[in-house]
């Protein structure tokens, strides 16, 4: 049975786990303009699940090298963000008015955990059920440094200011999912446009917005029923940039200045979840619901790339079902449908590197695998986050627990690891 978050009335900071002091001294050590990294979406800073240069400590509890922790009213499995000094989180709090929610954003300041500001995108009830693992907000935030977007997917897409202000918002209709199950894509930042995925059983689209107004810059009709996956950007052979998507019917790029179909293969199973990833100009996509389907597509291709040398290499079995893959350097890591067996696979030959390996302490996923600092970090939904090296074999470096559920994907920025429990929010750092 999966645990419910109290009901707080408002986010209450713990008792700093160090003195007031020691953090002082930190935050004067760590000047904005020594933070290289940040982590703006939530696959990270190239989309794939990497970060470039951080190190976050492979040994904690809910107690041990926690920098901070904050309680969050609400639920939802969206991922937090970091730019700069902000950390930034949503979630769907209950009100006094019977069945409605406070669709909300919080920005809390990244040395202590302090809320900066809360904004309520709005107040209202639901028009469809969620499945009871799900939450009415599990899209992930995203910024850019300049703003930050909340998307609550019916009740709508809010651009703020870094300090808070609404800038604008866009409500693009009510979604209808497959089985009442919710929903939860992600939008993507990319060069001056915001992607919003918007897959369920009525007519499905692509939007491309200008991320500065709102306004609609181009709409990819898709011939797809619902589908959880967040929009990934990956570089073509060329130079130029695509939006890779997954679905049901196939996995498909588009051109981003366009919108304009590039490319398309069918083979992947009911009701994907993961999101692609990418390098070298090539693209993963996976999906593991009643099937298993994984491949890589060669982003140089055009039309129908099934039977053509643009699917460079597919698997049909162990291929991951929530959770997306992890691809770091030439490897890429997925979890077998929503267990903790960990698939690693040379990315230029599809050769397979290790298969199903059971990671002790992993046994159910829904957050993806994070790759920092020479390790990737593998969170079961108790709570139970395992480090193993990145490497061609299975090697774990430690286990931990945060002491309640995680469905959220940590983030990553400099040293620091930011995880979304179900009733606080965590910052992770070394003394």
């Amino acid at each position: 049975m999966r645990r419910r978050l109290p009901f707080e009335s408002a986010p209450q900071l713990s008792i700093p786990l160090r003195t007031f002091a020691l953090t002082g001294l930190l935050a004067f050590a760590q000047a904005p303009s020594s933070l290289a990294e940040n982590w703006g979406h939530w696959r990270g800073p190239n989309g794939n699940g990497v970060a470039l240069t951080g190190q976050p400590p492979t040994e904690f509890s809910d107690t041990t090298n926690v920098k901070w922790k904050v309680a969050i009213p609400g639920k939802s499995s969206g991922s937090p963000v970091v730019w700069g000094q902000k950390v930034f989180a949503v979630t769907a709090a209950p009100t006094s008015s019977g069945n409605r929610l406070a669709f909300q954003v919080y920005c809390f300041d990244r040395q202590t955990g302090k809320t900066l500001w809360q904004q309520t995108a709005l107040e209202a009830a639901p028009h469809e059920s969620t499945h009871e693992t799900n939450t009415y907000a599990s899209a992930s935030p995203c910024t850019d440094g300049e703003h930050v977007y909340a998307h609550f997917g019916s009740q709508g897409l809010f651009c703020y200011t870094m300090d808070g202000k609404l800038v604008w918002k866009r409500d693009f209709g009510d979604m209808t999912i497959r089985n009442g199950f919710g929903e939860g894509s992600s939008p993507t930042i990319v060069d001056d446009k915001i992607i919003v995925p918007w897959d369920h059983e009525q007519e499905s689209k692509l939007f491309a917005l200008n991320k500065k107004t709102g306004d609609v810059i181009w709409t990819a009709n898709r011939p797809e029923p619902t589908c959880w996956s967040t929009p990934h950007i990956a570089i073509s052979p060329d130079g130029s940039k695509q939006v890779v998507m997954n679905g049901q019917n196939a996995a498909r790029g588009y051109d981003l200045n366009t919108g304009k179909e590039l490319w398309h293969c069918g083979g992947q199973t009911e009701r994907p979840c993961a999101s692609a990833v990418s390098a070298n100009g090539t693209a993963i996509v996976a999906s593991g619901y009643r099937g298993a389907f994984i491949g890589a597509f060669d982003l140089s291709g055009r039309g129908n790339l099934a039977a053509t040398d643009k699917l460079r290499w597919s698997h049909k079995e162990n291929t991951p079902d929530v959770a997306s893959p992890v691809l770091s350097g030439n490897r890429v890591y997925y979890y077998k449908a929503r267990t903790g067996l960990l698939t690693c696979v040379d990315i230029q030959t599809g050769k397979v590197l290790f298969s199903a390996a059971r990671v002790p302490g992993i046994k159910a996923t829904y957050a993806s695998p994070i790759a920092a600092g020479g390790h990737l970090y593998l969170t079961d939904r108790e709570g139970t986050i395992v480090v193993v090296r990145d490497s061609d074999s299975l090697a774990v470096v430690a286990t931990n627990s945060i002491g309640e559920g995680v469905d959220a994907t940590p983030a990553v920025a400099d040293n620091e690891l930011f995880i979304r429990g179900e009733k606080h929010l965590f910052c992770i750092a070394a003394p």
